[in-house]
């Protein structure tokens, strides 16, 4: 199994565009490298692949990924684009896709319906473009051998379609339904889990996670109030279906049994642990952590 990340930011990306933060500027200037907004990509051959998430950068990802490119004059290796929830950030490349080559969307009732309700996602011809509907807890099979298992996981309805009066505090929050659901994806022996979102980590996800070989994990903040500590936004990680790195009940400390090579996606331009010589950095990696760039490739 090849497992290539198109995009390892979160929405927005790094640098974000109307931001200035330390992260951003450093970015921009070259210091640290940038990243796209997350989108990964699975094959068991290097020539049809499987694309999780459709980033709204994806034009630019696939072009900088020769395993990518159209192999006729006009078509595509992408098989089928499975998505984890309705966030703007993994649904607007969509749009992108949309110069009349066949592939096919695969995708919970709740994130289809969002795309159905929505007028411009009729550019995507239904001739063409096929909809899969993903059952939680049923497996299905994009391409032959390769196995993707969807499953409910904490989190909360896109930020678009939150209702104003939603409390920070809301359990509504860390709704377990359709609306956010992380992958297992098997082939053979191998098995990889992709979460890019996730607003807590129960007891049970634990347990589940423990036959992974690759995990892709949500590493969208470094602190559950990072947004106000820097400076750019009043809300937490939590109020926005994130669960922090740090902190006895985040990410590092929650995961540390997990014996998987486990790998922070979906990371925020606001996040320290982007800065190489940090002392974030420094525990992500000595918790047995690895930061996703753009780029990178496992092959569990």
């Amino acid at each position: 199994m090849f497992v290539t990340v198109l995009g390892a930011g979160a929405g927005g990306g790094l640098p974000q565009w109307n931001c200035g933060c330390p992260n951003c500027s450093d970015a921009r200037s070259g210091r640290i490298p940038p990243m796209t907004q997350s989108s990964v990509g699975v094959s068991l051959d290097g020539r049809d692949w499987v694309v999780l998430n459709a980033s709204p950068d994806i034009r630019d990802q696939l072009a900088r990924q020769p395993d990518f490119h159209p192999t006729s004059l006009r078509g595509t290796p992408i098989h089928t684009v499975v998505l984890t929830n309705g966030d703007i950030d993994h649904i607007a490349g969509l749009l992108t896709l949309r110069e009349k080559t066949g592939f096919r969307v695969a995708a919970t009732a709740e994130t289809a319906g969002i795309l159905a309700a929505n007028s411009v996602f009729a550019v995507l011809d239904r001739d063409l473009v096929a909809m899969d509907p993903i059952r939680l807890d049923q497996p299905f099979e994009p391409l032959p051998g390769l196995t993707i298992l969807p499953f409910a996981v904490p989190g909360k309805i896109p930020l678009f379609l939150e209702d104003e009066g939603i409390a920070a505090d809301s359990e509504a929050l860390k709704a377990m339904g359709e609306q956010t659901i992380g992958l297992r994806i098997s082939a053979g022996d191998k098995c990889v889990y992709y979460i890019p979102g996730c607003a807590e980590i129960p007891d049970w996800l634990i347990a589940r996670l423990q036959d992974a070989d690759l995990l892709l994990f949500d590493g969208t903040v470094w602190e559950n109030d990072e947004m106000s500590r820097t400076g750019t936004g009043a809300k937490t990680g939590a109020r926005m279906g994130h669960v922090a790195m740090d902190g006895p009940q985040g990410a590092m400390a929650r995961l540390q049994g997990i014996s998987a090579r486990k790998v922070f996606i979906h990371i925020n331009n606001t996040n320290p642990v982007l800065q190489p010589h940090g002392p974030e950095r420094a525990r992500a990696e000595a918790a047995g952590w690895t930061i996703a760039q753009d780029g990178m490739r496992f092959t569990p």
